[in-house]
C-alpha cells in the first residue's frame, strides 16, 4: 500500500518546516511505512479538530488542541462529527483494524485539505498526535512563538511499534524527585512514543511512598542524614501517587511501581527493624551499594508487613504488574539467622538461594491472588524461578535469554546499552542504537516472550539537576530501538534527525548532554614494535580536533590532529574539540610515562580478573595511564588476592625510583592496597625488600581517589623489580558489602 519508510531525499520544498531537514521528514522514532506526497496542510484559526462521540477520543481531541494553542494562538474547535473528510479539518476515527495496527498503531493521512488520523484504539491516536507534533515546526512547543506558518507536509504513515513494552526507569529511592518533575518526565515519554514508567520508590536510602498502616515508613524511612550532617529526603502522599498515575493515564503511559525486596531494604528496617534478622537498630543510609541487612526470610511477620504493604501499592496503581526488585540480595544475615535456617529446614530448601526464591514465590502469590504479576531483576533466577514472573535481564542479556527459554517473559535492560546514569565515555548515543533487545540466542518462539526493553536511570549519582543530560540524547536511540522496524536502520541517518530534533528539546526545556564524549584519546602499546601510538577522535560531527604536548592548554590555533602520534618520551597529550572556532566540552588528557619497564616481561602470582584486563598482559608496563574512573580501560583489576608482579628489564639497570599507582572507588568495594613491597634482584632468585610504603588514604574516603606508592634507590642496580600490593581481602565492617571479597585496581609500574 505504502512504499516502505526511506529517509533519502524527496522534490518538495520545505520553506516554513522545522519537521523536516533539508528535503526530509524526520521524526523520532522512525515511522514503519511512511510516503511523502506534494504539498502541505496549512494548520489557522478556523481548523476544526473532528472527533466522534466517543468519550476518550474527545479527550484526545480537546488534548491535541490544548498541545497546538500556546504556540500557534488558535483556539481550534472540537467538535463532534461523523462525516468523513472535510475542509480545514483534523479527524480522529476509531477503525477496527487489529492485524494491522493493534493497541498502539495508527494511520496518518495528511492532504492539503485536510488531516485524517485513525487508530483502533486511542491509545493508537495519541500515539499518532505526537507524530503530527513532530511533522509541524519546532517552534510548536515554544509557547512565546509569534507570527510563524503552521505548515505540515503531505504524508501517508502506517506505524505501529515493534515491542509492546518501552519504557524508562527513574529511581526515586536515591535522589528524591518532585512531583512535577515526574510529570514533565511522563509527557517526554509520551512524546518520543515511549510507554512504561518503572517507578524505583524504595532503597536503602530512601523509602518515597506513602504507606497509611505504616507512617514510620515515611516519618523515618524517607530521610536520610548526609555526611556533611545536613538532612536529605522526601516521599510521594498517597494522593501525589493517585495524581502522578492519573496524569500518566491521560498520556497514555503505565506507571510500574518497584517495592524492593528481600534487599535493598535498609530505609523500610531503619523504621520497622522487627523485619530484620539482628533486630538492629538501623538507619537510612547515605552509602551507595549494596547492603548486608535485609527482610528476614524467616519470619512469617516479614510477610504480613510486606502484603500489607503491596495491599495499599494496588490499591494506587491499577496496572498489571508490580515491580518486586530481588536483585543484590547478601544472604549473610540469612545464614546467620535461626529462623532464616529453620526456614530452610522446613521448608526442605537447599540453601540461601533457595530461600530466597521461596520469598519471592511467596509474594507472587499474594499478589497473583490480587490480580497481579511479578517482575523481578535477572536475580530472581537464582535458586528457582517463581512461576509467573517476568524477569528484567540487566547484568547482560544471559538472564532474559534464559527466561525466555524457560517460557518466561522478559525485559532487556543491559548494563551495556540501557543503563544512562553510566557517563557517555562508556555508552554513548551510537552504542545505545546498537541496542537490540532479542537476542539471536533465541528461537523466534522463544523471542516472542522479549516484552521489549528499558533505559535505566539510577540516581546514585544523578540529582533531579542532573537527569536531563543523562537521559538526552540517549532516550531517542532507545524510543527508535523499541518502536521502529529493525530493517536498514543506519545511525548516520538516525543522526541527521537526532540533530533537528535537539530544536525540539531546547524548545521542551530539556538540558541535554552530549552524544558521545567529545573527544577521545586512544593510545596503544604494540608489544612487536615497542611503540606507543596515540589516536585523537572526536565524538561527534563537525569538530574540529586540536592538541598540545607540551603542557599546555589547546587553542583553536593549536596542533590539528591528523594521524596518530608517536610518544617517544614522557608526555603529557592534551586535546580538545572545537566547534566554529569555539571550544566544545571539556579538555581530554593522556598522560605516557616512558620508563624502563615498558614493554617489559611481567610474571604475576595472581592473575587480574578476565572483566578488568585493560589492555592485557602489558598493561602495568605500557606507559599508559588511567584516570579517575577505574572503566577506562586502564586499569587492571584484582579481586580479593594480591597483585605479585615481577619485571624482568632485560638485563641489569641503574635505577633511581619506582612507583605503583592504584585506585580507591569504595562504592564499588574497590580499596587501596594495605601496603606496596618494592623488592629487587640481579638473578631472579634472591629478591631484597628495600621498602614497604603503607597505606594512608582512608577506605572511608567517598570519591574516588589516586595513589602513588614509591620509593628511591638512588642508582642501585637491577635486573628484576618485584611489586608486591597487599589486598585487604574483604570490605570493612561499617561498608555496605562487609565481609565481600575487595578489590585492588593497579594502573602502571613506573621504573625509571
Amino acid at each position: 500500500m505504502f512504499k516502505k519508510l526511506i529517509f533519502s531525499i524527496f522534490l518538495f520544498s520545505t520553506n516554513g518546516f522545522s519537521g523536516v531537514k533539508g528535503n526530509e521528514v524526520s521524526i523520532i522514532p522512525k515511522p514503519n511505512q511512511l510516503e511523502l506526497k506534494s504539498g502541505h496542510f496549512k494548520l489557522n484559526a478556523n481548523t476544526k479538530i473532528l472527533v466522534p462521540s466517543q468519550k476518550d477520543v474527545k479527550e484526545l481531541g480537546h488534548l491535541l488542541a490544548d498541545y497546538l494553542s500556546p504556540a500557534t494562538e488558535f483556539n481550534l474547535n472540537v467538535i463532534t462529527e461523523n462525516k468523513d473528510i472535510q475542509p480545514n479539518t483534523i479527524r480522529l476515527s476509531i477503525i477496527s483494524n487489529p492485524d494491522t495496527l493493534g493497541k498502539e498503531g495508527y494511520i496518518l493521512h495528511v492532504t492539503k485539505k485536510s488531516i485524517q488520523l485513525k487508530a483502533n484504539h486511542a491509545t493508537g491516536l495519541f500515539r499518532g498526535i505526537q507524530t503530527i507534533r513532530q511533522l509541524l515546526p519546532a517552534e510548536v512547543e515554544n509557547p512565546s512563538t509569534k507570527n510563524k506558518k503552521w505548515r505540515i507536509p503531505s504524508v501517508e504513515i502506517v506505524d505501529k511499534p515493534r515491542f509492546p513494552w518501552r519504557g524508562m526507569l527513574l529511581d526515586c529511592g536515591r535522589h528524591f524527585m518532585e512531583k512535577d518533575f515526574i510529570k514533565r518526565y511522563i509527557d517526554l515519554l509520551a512524546y518520543h512514543k515511549m510507554n512504561t514508567l518503572h517507578w524505583h520508590l524504595t532503597e536503602d536510602q530512601g523509602w518515597r511512598i506513602e504507606i497509611k498502616k505504616y507512617p514510620k515508613l515515611t516519618e523515618i524511612g524517607a530521610w536520610r542524614t548526609q555526611p556533611d550532617g545536613s538532612k536529605y529526603g522526601g516521599f510521594y502522599t498517597q494522593e501525589d501517587v493517585k495524581e502522578i498515575v492519573a496524569y500518566a493515564q491521560s498520556r497514555h503511559i503505565n506507571v510500574i511501581p518497584e517495592i524492593e525486596l528481600p534487599g535493598h531494604s535498609v530505609a523500610a528496617l531503619a523504621a520497622y527493624p522487627e523485619y530484620s534478622c539482628t533486630g538492629g537498630p538501623f538507619e537510612v543510609t547515605s552509602l551507595w551499594g549494596v547492603h548486608k541487612d535485609v527482610y528476614c526470610a524467616g519470619n512469617d511477620n516479614t510477610f504480613s508487613f510486606l502484603e500489607d504493604v503491596l495491599t495499599e501499592v494496588i490499591d494506587l496503581f491499577p496496572g498489571k504488574y508490580i515491580h518486586i526488585g530481588g536483585d543484590e540480595c547478601p544472604k549473610d544475615r540469612w545464614k546467620e539467622c535461626e529462623k532464616c535456617q529453620a526456614r530452610i529446614e522446613a521448608e526442605g530448601l537447599t540453601d540461601e538461594h533457595e530461600l530466597q526464591s521461596y520469598f519471592i514465590k511467596r509474594v507472587e502469590k499474594f499478589l497473583n491472588a490480587k490480580g497481579r504479576q511479578i517482575i523481578g531483576w535477572d536475580e530472581i533466577l537464582e535458586g528457582g524461578l517463581a512461576p509467573g514472573a517476568t524477569v528484567q535481564s540487566w547484568r547482560g542479556m544471559e538472564g532474559g535469554i534464559e527466561a525466555a527459554k524457560l517460557g518466561h517473559d522478559v525485559i532487556m535492560s543491559p548494563t551495556s546499552h540501557a543503563y544512562f546514569d553510566y557517563d557517555v565515555s562508556t555508552t554513548d548515543l551510537r552504542q545505545v542504537y546498537t541496542f537490540d533487545p532479542i537476542p539471536k540466542e533465541l528461537t523466534p518462539e522463544e523471542a516472542k516472550h522479549v516484552l521489549g526493553g528499558e533505559c535505566n536511570m539510577w540516581t546514585e549519582r544523578a540529582p533531579q539537576e542532573l537527569v536531563d543530560s543523562k537521559m538526552f540524547p540517549r532516550l531517542l536511540a532507545m524510543t527508535e530501538v523499541l518502536w521502529s522496524n529493525p530493517d536498514g536502520r543506519d545511525y548516520e541517518e538516525f543522526y541527521d534527525r537526532v540533530e533537528v530534533h535537539f530544536d525540539r528539546l531546547d524548545y521542551l526545556g530539556v538540558t541535554y548532554g552530549s552524544v558521545s564524549r567529545p573527544i577521545f584519546i586512544r593510545p596503544n602499546y604494540d608489544a612487536e614494535s615497542n611503540k606507543i601510538m596515540v589516536n585523537i577522535e572526536a565524538g561527534e560531527r563537525g569538530l574540529s580536533v586540536r592538541y598540545t604536548t607540551d603542557g599546555s592548554e589547546p587553542e583553536s590555533r593549536s596542533k590539528k590532529f591528523k594521524k596518530p602520534i608517536d610518544v617517544k618520551k614522557t608526555t603529557s597529550i592534551k586535546a580538545a574539540a572545537f566547534k566554529n572556532g569555539r571550544k566544545y566540552g571539556e579538555t581530554a588528557i593522556q598522560n605516557i610515562d616512558h620508563h624502563l619497564g615498558i614493554g617489559r616481561p611481567i610474571s604475576r602470582t595472581n592473575s587480574y580478573a578476565s572483566k578488568y584486563a585493560a589492555r592485557g598482559e602489558f598493561a602495568p608496563v605500557d606507559g599508559i595511564r588511567g584516570s579517575i574512573s577505574f572503566r577506562d580501560g586502564a586499569w587492571q583489576g584484582y579481586q580479593y588476592v594480591d597483585f605479585n608482579g615481577t619485571i624482568d628489564l632485560g638485563s641489569e639497570k641503574e635505577l633511581q625510583s619506582i612507583e605503583a599507582r592504584f585506585l580507591q572507588d569504595n562504592n564499588s568495594w574497590i580499596f587501596m592496597p594495605q601496603s606496596v613491597a618494592f623488592s629487587l634482584s640481579t638473578d631472579g632468585q634472591y629478591f631484597e625488600t628495600i621498602h614497604i610504603d603503607q597505606n594512608d588514604v582512608s577506605p572511608k574516603t567517598t570519591e574516588a581517589v589516586l595513589k602513588d606508592f614509591k620509593t628511591t634507590m638512588n642508582g642501585r642496580r637491577a635486573r628484576y623489580v618485584k611489586v608486591h600490593a597487599k589486598n585487604r581481602g574483604v570490605c570493612p565492617d561499617w561498608h555496605p558489602g562487609a565481609g565481600g571479597k575487595s578489590w585492588i585496581f593497579l594502573d602502571e609500574i613506573t621504573i625509571n
